[in-house]
């Protein structure tokens, strides 16, 4: 059964198809039910006889095959791509290793394509454009029937604009056919509304052999005043525990009334996971799960947790946007990547409302200043420091000397401190350790945490 704002949503995209409309824009707030309403949208185009075939791209192949799975089931046809099939459900990595053959599809047929998260895609030409943007603009815009664009955090950290998105000038405000907002997910009951943590410590000392024990009153004095970066907070043995003590204090609380409650951890690599993954097991005696981007089968292991009544995931670079686990009602954001998109996407995994009693949902992270202005954000769907910015008045931000586009990661590069480069520490457990430590053999005390809660939407 459709929920209200899809139905609204869906009606909506097929009278703009009817009226001459080939492209069409749905901002809606992440766990909202996106899929569900570009399947919807589908089956109206398939009964009209307005389409032939049909195409989803996506960022991962986790959300990939939900796609697959909910089409399926909402079209009763298969969606593999094969013979018989109405149509396929790929990843935007797949887009340039696709032949002629199957961009031909797009001239002999009449095609609906479909973006979930068309914010991974830049470029409004291919001057600017990424590599998924580039293949868009010149194979699939102008040549698809009609094309429907999701997302549920609709801005880039490197300014470049979204493919196929229009905006307003001079304002820069992104152009929407359709909004559904956080504020009015949680109205509706859709989604749960947020508590967000920030966590802090009165009194850290560093002390070092070179300059002496110096203290500190937070995080943020701590981080702004020496040449630490936060993987030294995140990395420390005493913060995680403390972080991690409140999540399963949270947790369990919830699974007194909601039994098959879980808890997600997004760490900053592969072997912080493991780490974290041991604290839970041997200091909270906790059951654990763990998916990373090096695993074997990583998504096999999201559906296991999914289906099961393990109490904690760990993600790195797994359970991010579009993975549906309903359960998961508690948050400890332990990663080191501090970009706003990144940071709401994050939080949308412990949106998603079930059937649960307990529908709470509670996010803990650490008061580093990024991380607090998003949390203080929260309330706002496109918050104006993510407005779009005319190339024309940033590209010396955006373009190096050579004028060459910048390769930038998809959820936007971590802030680098003082010369390190940390989105490469997140990537590489021998530099984040080495980061975590310091480089001039530092020792980082904390000492009393205090808590502050923002709980969006009160009233």
């Amino acid at each position: 059964m459709l929920r209200l704002w899809q139905a609204v949503c869906a009606a909506d995209a097929l009278r703009k198809f009817k009226a001459g409309g080939h492209h069409y824009f749905c901002q809606a707030t992440p766990g909202a039910g996106k899929t569900t309403l570009a399947a919807e949208v589908a089956l109206r185009l398939v009964q009209s006889d307005m389409i032939d075939l049909i195409l989803c791209f996506s960022p991962s192949l986790i959300v990939a095959d939900g796609i697959k799975r909910t089409f399926e089931n909402k079209l009763n046809k298969a969606f593999t791509g094969g013979l018989g099939a109405i149509g396929q459900s790929l990843t935007y990595q797949a887009l340039p290793t696709l032949n002629d053959e199957f961009w031909a599809a797009l001239r002999h047929y009449r095609v609906f394509v479909v973006f979930d998260e068309i914010h991974h895609c830049s470029g409004d030409s291919h001057e600017n454009a990424n590599t998924w943007g580039q293949e868009i603009l010149s194979k699939i815009q102008g040549l698809a029937t009609y094309t429907l664009a999701m997302s549920g955090t609709p801005w880039r950290t490197d300014l470049l604009p979204i493919v196929m998105a229009q905006y307003t000038d001079p304002d820069g405000e992104l152009v929407v056919d359709y909004q559904y907002t956080l504020q009015q997910t949680i109205r509706d009951r859709v989604c749960r509304s947020p508590h967000l943590v920030l966590v802090d410590n009165h009194h850290l000392s560093l002390s070092s052999f070179q300059n002496g024990p110096k203290s500190f009153r937070s995080i943020h004095e701590f981080l702004t005043e020496t040449k630490s970066s936060y993987q030294s907070i995140i990395h420390n043995q005493s913060a995680i525990e403390h972080l991690l003590s409140l999540g399963c204090a949270k947790l369990a609380e919830i699974r007194e009334t909601s039994s098959q409650a879980g808890g997600l951890v997004v760490a900053a690599s592969v072997r912080h996971a493991h780490s974290i993954a041991k604290i839970l097991v041997e200091k909270f005696s906790q059951s654990v799960a763990i998916a990373t981007y090096l695993d074997e089968k990583p998504i096999e292991e999201i559906e296991r947790f999914r289906s099961s009544n393990t109490q904690w995931i760990i993600s790195v670079g797994m359970v991010s946007e579009g993975t549906d686990i309903p359960r998961l009602q508690v948050c400890c954001h332990l990663s080191s990547i501090k970009t706003e998109l990144y940071f709401r996407q994050v939080l949308g995994r412990i949106l998603r409302v079930n059937d649960a009693s307990n529908q709470e949902a509670w996010l803990y992270t650490f008061a580093e200043a990024s991380l607090v202005s998003f949390a203080e954000q929260i309330e706002q769907d496109i918050p104006d420091s993510c407005m779009f910015v005319r190339l024309e008045s940033c590209i010396q931000n955006i373009l190096p000397t050579n004028g060459e586009p910048k390769n930038i990661q998809p959820y936007g590069t971590v802030e680098p401190r003082r010369g390190i480069d940390v989105s490469v520490a997140s990537h590489n457990s021998g530099i984040s350790e080495a980061l975590a430590k310091g480089f001039c053999q530092e020792e980082l005390r904390l000492g009393e945490f205090k808590l502050r809660v923002i709980s969006a939407f009160s009233t």
